[in-house]
């Protein structure tokens, strides 16, 4: 494809374009993952790991369509984002600078590793429409995807700003890696197999099950672990 091109043009505005309406969950996850961590190492978590992610799509999206393809791939990715869920809601908030400090590289490695195993895992859907308005032209592809860096970085960094005054939008993320890992689970080829293609209604309730799933459980867990800390003060 001719750089010069208005093909060429037009292809690469339509992969940034559906990369950044296709990355708002990534966006969640990454600010979830790093929201714990000293404000320096917030910095360092949200750019290695959305580098580090995108990198990795540029991977996926080359071997995607036959990915999809495979029976269970998506049940485990599932199961793997509510874990995940789980996790980032139960998490503890309210560390004080030196607590945080503590963490040193290993919460940030901590951090990136999350963020890059919940891109993994919420990718393998949206890399199909990244990977059809690339043509197949790889170097497009790639272009694309690393121009849009700097918009998953702004995202997620204003995330971070408004979590610390919204404390309510961590449990909404949380809900959403709950409600995409239902949908997951009912939308893998085994499930089709078995059951045939199943209703829009019956998969979005799936997710809202899920949403609800990670909410719960979280927020008890949550409860558990400052009663816990409660008794030890005590």
């Amino acid at each position: 494809m001719d750089f010069t091109s208005a093909a060429f043009w037009t292809a690469l505005g339509s992969i940034i374009w559906v990369n950044i309406i296709l990355s708002g969950d990534n966006a969640v996850v990454i600010a979830l993952a790093a929201r714990s961590l000293p404000a320096r190492q917030q910095k360092l978590a949200v750019f290695w790991g959305s580098a580090a992610a995108i990198v990795m799509r540029v991977g996926l999206t080359i071997i995607a369509a036959e990915m999809m393809k495979w029976p269970y791939l998506k049940i485990v990715g599932g199961f793997l984002l509510f874990y995940i869920g789980l996790q980032l809601l139960s998490e503890e908030d309210g560390e004080d600078g030196d607590q945080g400090a503590d963490k040193g590289e290993g919460g940030l490695m901590q951090a990136v590793r999350t963020i890059l195993v919940a891109d993994l895992v919420m990718s393998l859907d949206n890399v199909l429409a990244v990977a059809a308005a690339a043509k197949g032209n790889v170097t497009l592809l790639i272009i694309g995807l690393g121009l849009s860096i700097p918009l998953i970085i702004f995202g997620s960094t204003l995330l971070l700003k408004v979590m610390e005054r919204f404390p309510i939008i961590i449990t909404a993320g949380a809900a959403l890696l709950g409600f995409l890992a239902g949908e997951m689970l009912f939308t893998d080829p085994a499930v089709g197999r078995h059951f045939g293609d199943l209703p829009h209604w019956v998969v979005t309730t799936a997710g809202a099950v899920g949403a609800a799933l990670v909410v719960a459980v979280g927020l008890y867990r949550k409860r558990r672990q400052a009663q816990a800390h409660s008794m030890e003060a005590s």
